[in-house]
């Protein structure tokens, strides 16, 4: 399926110079939206995923539905404050400013196949906390699954050591 023909761009979103790429325009096409997780789930299948993570919130709608289809399990990672238990966090670097990221500390289990998935791989600072936090907690990442990669940002290089899978490319 021709994934790159399902996302809308929206020029000057949400400031002007962004080309905002909108998956809305994917996720509302049942086939599309099907065939996008069918896609992901063939490539990691065979690996024996334990859990699907991903961060809030846009990459909770691939990983839950990931998690689904690989009858995985399901972790969010969210902004903090809004776990109601004990956490972990890691801190990481935008690209004007600092984020943070929070997971359950009984979350994942020393030596559990973690795959991470979210919509977009940019410059890879918060795919990259992702996979930090989770083996931080003695998780392995075996794999990172996108819908999109802007590839001119360089996301891929601060993932070297992973299975990278991206269905479109811009």
């Amino acid at each position: 399926m021709d994934f790159k023909s399902k996302i809308r761009t929206v020029d000057d979103f949400p400031k002007p110079g962004i080309s905002f790429k909108d998956i809305t325009t994917l996720l509302k096409d049942g086939e599309a939206f099907h065939a996008a997780i069918e896609t992901m789930a063939a490539h990691f299948e065979p690996l024996g995923i334990d859990m699907v993570t991903g961060p809030e919130a846009r990459g909770y709608i691939f990983a839950s539905a990931l998690a689904f289809r690989l009858r995985a399990g399901f972790v969010p990672i969210r902004k903090p404050g809004k776990l109601p238990w004990k956490t972990r966090s890691i801190s990481y670097q935008l690209e004007y400013g600092e984020d943070r990221l929070e997971v359950h500390e009984d979350a994942f289990q020393p030596g559990q196949k973690v795959l991470v998935v979210d919509d977009l791989l940019a410059t890879g600072g918060t795919i990259r906390a992702t996979i930090d936090l989770v083996e931080s907690l003695g998780a392995k990442v075996v794999g990172v699954a996108v819908l999109i990669e802007l590839s001119d940002l360089g996301g891929r290089k601060r993932l070297e050591g992973h299975d990278v899978i991206s269905l479109v490319q811009f």
